[in-house]
């Protein structure tokens, strides 16, 4: 595990560990939490946008994989700094990996539930996820919450840091406009299998049910939904600024879910399909 994954998986407001404590448990000096890298230069901005529509064509290639395919498209890179760029994005490869050894966790991690459960209503299953997005002179974290059953976007956020407050309050919107869902389904990431994330779910009676490690298929719906925001979105688009992505995307989101024809729902839209069952919520 990196630094900068065991930097984004300290909780500064953790009501028991303080900060010193939480490094010294992931073995990472504290100047290290504190430490401020500086921003990517203009060359590794480029690289990685091709690293991200590279990935979401080909989301099973690692490091060593991406590093030989950009070589062929004619960058001048080696796998370290492909690497150190793939972990700042937040991506690795999909697919079986050997169990050379168990992981270092400090949070818990809970069982898949989607496996074989029909979906046949809104707020039955909730699914969430982040993806990267590059700026001009920076990069940012897309956050959404999807209803499973109708592909309605029920809210979303954008950060410049993949802390896990930007999930929280992405679903924390969704709970308060939609009421609870009886599951929410993530992978397991950081951020949500930090305590910030999961407890108040679990305080709300919400199950909560993690994609199985590597495998992409588990949160389907989410990853689809990734590709048509992209190449439907943001590949199309040069946001100049973090306000201008979000108001660009505020009304692609709006399109999405209220005139976007779905094939799933017979051309219908993800908001005919959300409404047209009355959605039923965990304590409302």
């Amino acid at each position: 595990m990196g630094t900068e994954e065991r930097r984004r998986m300290i909780e500064p407001e953790h009501p028991k560990l303080p900060v010193t404590e939480q490094c010294q448990l992931l073995g990472l000096p504290r100047s290290s939490y504190y430490h401020e890298p500086l921003p990517e230069s203009a060359d590794n901005q480029r690289l990685m946008r091709v690293i991200d529509e590279t990935y979401l064509a080909c989301p099973f290639f690692g490091s060593r994989q991406m590093t030989l395919w950009l070589r062929r498209q004619g960058y001048r890179v080696n796998r370290k700094r492909v690497r150190r760029l793939m972990r700042l994005m937040g991506l690795e490869a999909l697919g079986p990996k050997p169990r050379l050894s168990a992981a270092n966790r400090v949070h818990p991690v809970y069982p898949y539930l989607l496996r074989d459960l029909t979906v046949t209503r809104p707020n039955q299953v909730w699914a969430t996820d982040i993806t990267y997005l590059s700026l001009p002179g920076g990069h940012a974290y897309l956050c959404a919450v999807i209803d499973w059953r109708s592909r309605y976007v029920l809210s979303w956020e954008l950060s410049n840091t993949l802390d896990a407050s930007f999930c929280v309050r992405a679903m924390q919107r969704a709970i308060a406009r939609y009421g609870a869902p009886e599951i929410v389904n993530t992978d397991q990431g950081c951020q949500f299998t930090s305590a910030e994330f999961t407890q108040p779910l679990l305080a709300a009676g919400i199950r909560l049910s993690m994609d199985g490690k590597g495998r992409c298929l588990d949160n389907v719906f989410v990853e689809r939904l990734w590709r048509t925001v992209k190449y439907e979105e943001v590949y199309l688009k040069s946001y100049h600024s973090l306000v201008d992505a979000h108001a660009q995307l505020e009304t692609y989101f709006r399109f999405y879910n209220e005139h976007r024809p779905h094939r799933a729902h017979d051309g219908g839209t993800p908001g005919e399909a959300y409404r047209a069952t009355e959605p039923e919520a965990v304590n409302q």
